[in-house]
């Protein structure tokens, strides 16, 4: 199909309160329509080339990148949450390439040893603006990005790029009033985002040592069903690693097949007819069951016990954000360390030193630091 035959199939067969590519209220710089791809879909590939995704692929999930080959990295972790949105996407009649686009750029601005460093860099950063990554994905897709020599940017739809507004106030652009929600679609990924790294996070924590898939049989409901309905299909199984790695997979099912049925029953019952009526609704209409929704609530809980505070993921982490910090400092002191380029989107040398430090990955703060002399505290 054609981009003209893509969008008539998008009017007939997506929900009512979809977004659609044909209503797109465009870019800020004009750009000819494509031929055979949406706006939704070219935004996809833009982000998908650029070189801020490509650094993902050496950025910290959960674990400092050089800890091992196997580990979840932010860029996998951007492909699973493509993955979870898709499912649900093409399941709820939603806009599949606007939810990839989403997907696939949510955590373009995310600094390097994940979290971790996000709150190194905003406390480096307390007096000239603070750091958030949810800000600085849209400062990548809008400023830092470049893709022609006539703007800055990607140039991305202004779909995308509100929809990277996390925790900001949504607006509707015709009569400048507030919205409750964000468009469907990313009310879909934000869920999407939260499922895949739970569903990965356990997956590497057992892989890893650090989890007990025992033990959380015990102490979790959520697991404890995953391990049950895995048990019946395989019961020669043994409790070995494979199993577990079905039980992780099992527990994705599940979280998804919740999503998709609590949903599908909100859009049936609350009938919007637009993405705008979706946006004024009394409550989200993409969401887990209550009952599910306290599982995986309890699960987030477990995580932060057993895993995200144990010494064995914690104490690489210290070492790498104690060096980031160095690293921060010293640049703030030595500006002319900085490519020239991030002083020409910053209005300050503060906010050139965040931007140029931001989109490091983990292993590039190594190799700058040591250029520079700069040793961790221990």
């Amino acid at each position: 199909m054609n981009r003209l035959e893509k969008e008539a199939w998008e009017a007939a067969k997506l929900h009512p309160a979809a977004s659609r590519s044909g209503e797109s209220r465009g870019r800020t710089f004009d750009e000819s329509p494509d031929e055979w791809r949406t706006r939704f879909e070219r935004d996809r590939d833009r982000i998908i080339h650029c070189s801020a995704f490509r650094r993902l692929m050496y950025k910290t999930q959960v674990f400092v990148n050089h800890v091992g080959d196997n580990q979840r990295t932010r860029m996998t972790h951007s492909l699973e949450v493509l993955q979870v949105s898709r499912s649900l996407a093409s399941a709820l009649h939603l806009n599949e390439p606007l939810c990839e686009a989403i997907a696939l750029s949510h955590d373009l601005g995310h600094p390097p040893y994940g979290h971790a460093g996000e709150e190194i860099l905003d406390k480096c950063m307390a007096e000239h603006g603070g750091f958030d990554h949810n800000k600085q994905s849209l400062r990548v897709v809008d400023v830092l990005e470049r893709r022609s020599p006539d703007y800055r940017g990607l140039n991305l739809t202004i779909e995308v790029k509100e929809c990277l507004k996390k925790h900001q106030e949504v607006i509707d652009p015709d009569t400048g009033s507030r919205l409750r929600f964000p468009l469907l679609e990313a009310q879909l990924v934000d869920l999407a985002d939260s499922t895949a790294y739970h569903y990965h996070d356990v997956d590497d924590g057992i892989r890893e040592g650090i989890l007990d898939p025992i033990k959380m049989e015990q102490d979790l409901e959520i697991w404890a069903r995953a391990c049950a309905a895995t048990r019946e299909r395989h019961p020669a199984a043994e409790p070995d690693r494979l199993l577990w790695q079905r039980v992780v997979n099992e527990m994705l099912g599940m979280t998804i097949g919740d999503i998709r049925a609590e949903s599908h029953a909100r859009l049936a019952e609350a009938a919007p007819n637009s993405p705008l009526e979706a946006q004024s609704s009394s409550r989200r209409l993409i969401g887990h069951s209550e009952e599910f929704r306290s599982m995986v609530a309890s699960l987030h809980s477990y995580l932060y016990e057993h895993m995200y505070f144990r010494e064995e993921v914690n104490w690489a982490v210290r070492r790498s954000t104690d060096l980031l910090a160095h690293l921060c400092k010293h640049l703030f002191e030595h500006p002319t360390a900085i490519p020239e380029e991030f002083f020409e989107t910053s209005n300050a040398k503060e906010r050139a030193v965040c931007d140029f430090i931001a989109g490091m990955t983990d292993r590039y703060v190594v190799k700058i630091s040591r250029e520079r002399g700069i040793l961790p505290s221990y």
